[in-house]
């Protein structure tokens, strides 16, 4: 069986051993900086959220992958709006006219 290990304070430690499972991971808040968007200084990961929100923005990298496909194209309307625009008027209610005779 394969092992992997990690480096803890300079050591090497098995991946999944007492020594790497019992530590906490504390991530700091972030720098201040100018926001590109209207200048004003963000402070904290809280405010970078709302500000991005607030201008409708998403970091790259964080956004959600939504596949959107396309609606569906009804072919068969497709098909016959271009056989009746390729029609004369007179072609066109002959056509509609067999139709009618046929269902009533």
């Amino acid at each position: 069986m394969k092992k992997t290990y990690i480096y803890v304070n300079g050591e090497l430690v098995e991946k999944g051993s007492k020594e790497h499972c019992d530590s906490f991971m504390v991530m700091p808040d972030i720098s201040p900086y100018k926001s590109m968007i209207d200048g004003s200084m963000i402070t904290s990961r809280s405010v970078h959220r709302d500000h991005l929100r607030q201008h409708g923005c998403i970091e790259v990298g964080n956004e959600k992958m939504e596949t959107k496909l396309p609606p569906p194209i009804d072919t068969r309307r497709e098909v016959m709006r271009q056989q009746l625009a390729n029609m004369t008027h007179k072609q066109a209610n002959q056509v509609l006219n067999e139709i009618r005779r046929k269902f009533t």
